[in-house]
């Protein structure tokens, strides 16, 4: 029961908001807000899960996610409603009930800092998660989910996490600092999409692979890994981050790996599997490293 639970909130994939909510934190640590912090994390992790089992119950209504039942862990849904293990409704009620969790901990956020703004921001941020997903917008069937999810996992989490800790908002240092998490997060999402790609456009699913083609889906891929290493040696040379920050450029060898997978076996699930690993793995890893330099850095 844990394990299809954990694969249902699909939790081995919260990095990718934490991760960056947390480097936005610890930008300017001169007076660190721990509260604000805890607050801020529960709340951007409980959202992150419920877009999560939303997007699964959106795909399981338009049929995207039946037309192959096989889980791949890493794209197509955790398949668990097509294998007879949790219901749609399940999704739907766990759904609320973690954005309600959300909701709640936005609430302690806005009490502890004084500020109405933070709900503010956090309704278009729910609104966003969700409608990514579910009717009547849908921006991932509209080619609109690749732009949503860059705003959603770079600029919001880093930038949010900026002004729980020195309440400045908007500011062109942390929107420049949060771009290789957008980017990163966004190669992520378009390297899961090739493989769903012909159930996806069966039932109407448009995104960037199907207005790129499939066969040159490798090209875009490149160009976000490279804007995402590039906003990096723009953040140095702004001496935004650190000189250290350019060992990350290390993970150009396992970029150069996915986008040949994808480039050779775009037509096959089972070997795009490594490629999305290999994803996961560099914005992870520049994640971390992001991290560490910012903290090693007075």
């Amino acid at each position: 029961m844990l394990k299809n639970l954990i694969e249902a909130f699909r939790l081995p994939f919260v990095g990718a908001s934490a991760l960056p909510f947390i480097f936005g934190s610890i930008i300017n640590r001169e007076k660190f807000n721990f509260a604000g912090f805890i607050f801020g994390l529960v709340a951007v992790i409980a959202t992150h899960i419920s877009a999560n089992l939303i997007n699964d119950y959106a795909d399981s209504r338009s049929g995207a996610d039946w037309q192959d039942k096989n889980s791949y862990k890493f794209f197509g849904g955790s398949k668990l409603i097509q294998q007879n293990i949790f219901s749609e409704r399940f999704y739907l009620k766990m759904a609320v009930i973690f954005a309600v969790i959300s909701a709640f901990s936005v609430l302690l956020l806005s009490l502890v800092m004084k500020s109405f703004l933070v709900v503010l921001i956090y309704s278009v941020v729910i609104v966003l998660s969700w409608f990514y997903s579910v009717n009547p917008v849908k921006f991932s069937y509209r080619r609109i989910g690749e732009f949503v999810l860059f705003l959603l996992f770079g600029p919001v989490l880093v930038m949010g996490g900026y002004f729980i800790q020195t309440r400045i908002f908007p500011d062109l240092k942390s929107f420049l600092l949060s771009l290789p998490f957008g980017f990163f997060t966004t190669a992520i999402l378009f390297a899961n999409e090739i493989p769903d790609f012909t159930e996806d456009r069966n039932v109407g699913k448009n995104n960037w692979v199907s207005l790129i083609g499939v066969n040159k889906s490798f090209l875009f891929y490149c160009l976000l890994i490279g804007l995402g290493f590039s906003s990096i040696i723009i953040n140095v040379f702004a001496a935004f981050l650190s000189p250290w920050a350019c060992l990350t450029l290390i993970l150009i060898v396992p970029a150069y790996s996915a986008a040949r997978i994808i480039k050779n076996y775009y037509d096959s699930k089972f070997k795009l599997i490594q490629s999305s690993k290999l994803t996961i793995g560099i914005q992870t890893f520049v994640s971390i490293c992001l991290i560490l330099v910012s903290l090693l850095n007075p």
